[in-house]
């Protein structure tokens, strides 16, 4: 594939930050004063001092829903050169997981992480796997130091919506 050809298909990708289900995004194992908001949300992913960081050990289970069925085309994670993010499975369409139960299924597609991803490289995920995405869940395993606390700076998701119906925006039609 030419490099011209490949960034064709970057640039229809967009940031999916405003289809996220801000309602629903959880994240085990957080350390409360590093919450994911820091490398999710915008405006506070763009501030070089905040981060999400892990709490107990270097594992991190961070879901999230969307509001529309999308395509997810590949993913940023940034991250410090010692703490950062090394190994990350990604699970499409699985809600309810723990660590007790996240090696029950197998990952949509295995990350692993090198410096230049963590400085802001992306990485093109098999597009065929994330066809027709209604959540994502990130497994961040471990990082590059093997410390007990992981950082992400920043988590950016591109990729391009699905036409579907919004289910939520549809009344019911009541008999008279």
């Amino acid at each position: 594939m030419s490099t011209e050809s490949t960034s064709a298909i970057v640039r229809n990708q967009v940031d999916l930050l405003d289809f996220i289900d801000w309602t629903g995004v959880e994240c085990l194992n957080q350390n409360t004063t590093h919450p994911y908001p820091n490398a999710l949300k915008q405006g506070y992913r763009e501030d070089e001092g905040l981060n999400l960081e892990s709490d107990a050990d270097e594992q991190l289970l961070i879901y999230i829903p969307f509001t529309q069925v999308i395509k997810l085309h590949s993913i940023v994670i940034k991250g410090p050169e010692e703490e950062g993010p090394q190994t990350v499975k990604l699970y499409t369409n699985r809600e309810h997981m723990g660590f007790s139960n996240v090696g029950d299924f197998p990952a949509s597609d295995t990350l692993a992480l090198t410096p230049e991803n963590l400085k802001g490289k992306p990485v093109i995920l098999k597009y065929v796997k994330f066809q027709n995405v209604r959540s994502l869940t990130i497994f961040i395993e471990d990082n590059q130091s093997g410390s007990d606390i992981t950082k992400v700076h920043k988590i950016i998701l591109q990729g391009t919506t699905v036409e579907t119906t919004d289910m939520k925006g549809l009344k019911k039609i009541e008999d008279h």
